[in-house]
């Protein structure tokens, strides 16, 4: 599914459990096709439609990331749709050419194994078939990582920027916002920026980590750092920005990277090359409590 993680550890959960989801519904499919395909082709082996059927599941499950990648490069939205999803057109044909070019293959050496020929018939034919329910299935997918991302959105709340008033001067400086406008279940309100725990870059958004969730800005990490104020937050990694008044510990690694700990037990790795920013602050320190910073 899209990403737009909450804490680290929560992340882990949230990502078992959507592989979990995805890999529960290609094994219910490919269990009913498989009981559909034995009706349909009376004349074969008992096991040739579960062949069929699961080496079919099995190629898929393996594209899935794939999909996934290509959705967050590419996403369906109100305001990108009608540029999206002719693109999304053109990727469902490799994305068929490698589920038949796959399937073939695990059949034909399941076939070879038994002492079997597998014979795929007049190819061009099933090419043109298949990818007609390929393309459904591209779809699908597709849609299920829409829906389950404005269902995140829906749940967590989606922040935006204080835009300038039509008339007079805005309450507070634009370039340099004091609050976020989240929109979470239909009502909206205001989160102070110094509230902002630490941010993450995810795919097309930068989520806003504070108090254990996530809001999600639509922007790059880039765009938002020139924005935030630097006496209070630091780049750590190439999609990480902490608020210094919520860093609890930093843990040097003989990498030459570093482990932040935050004061509500989340994990952040620093990269090497932004580390020099916190030695400018803290000096070289070994692992420490820093406390309040």
């Amino acid at each position: 599914m899209t990403s737009m993680p909450g804490s680290l550890s929560s992340q882990r959960w949230r990502r078992a459990l959507e592989v979990a989801a995805w890999s529960f519904f290609f094994v219910l499919n490919a269990l009913f096709n498989s009981l559909n395909s034995g009706v349909d082709h009376p004349g074969a082996a008992a096991w040739e439609p579960w062949v069929w059927e699961w080496t079919s599941a099995l190629v898929l499950l393996a594209l899935l990331p794939g999909v996934i990648a290509l959705e967050r490069r590419w996403p369906v939205r109100f305001d990108t749709w009608q540029r999206n999803l002719p693109l999304h057109a053109l990727a469902s044909v490799p994305f068929s050419l490698a589920h038949v070019a796959g399937m073939w293959l695990l059949r034909t050496l399941v076939y070879a194994a038994i002492g079997w020929h597998y014979d795929p018939g007049g190819w061009w034919f099933n090419l043109g078939y298949e990818y007609l329910k390929d393309i459904r299935t591209y779809f699908l997918i597709v849609g299920a990582l829409v829906l389950y991302r404005l269902w995140r959105l829906r749940q967590h709340g989606e922040a935006r920027l204080l835009a300038a008033p039509d008339e007079g001067p805005p309450v507070e400086p634009v370039e340099r916002p004091e609050r976020f406008l989240v929109r979470k279940l239909g009502k909206e309100f205001l989160l102070n920026a110094r509230e902002v725990e630490w941010l993450q870059a995810a795919g097309n958004y930068v989520n806003l980590h504070v108090r254990g969730r996530d809001y999600p800005l639509r922007t790059t990490m880039a765009a938002i750092e020139e924005r935030l104020d630097p006496a209070r937050f630091v780049r750590v990694h190439r999609s990480y920005v902490v608020n210094l008044d919520y860093l609890a510990e930093i843990e040097p690694l003989d990498t030459g990277d570093a482990r932040l700990k935050l004061r509500d037990g989340a994990i952040v790795p620093c990269s090497r090359r932004y580390r020099a920013q916190l030695r400018e602050r803290f000096g070289e320190p070994a692992p420490a409590q820093l406390g309040s910073v």
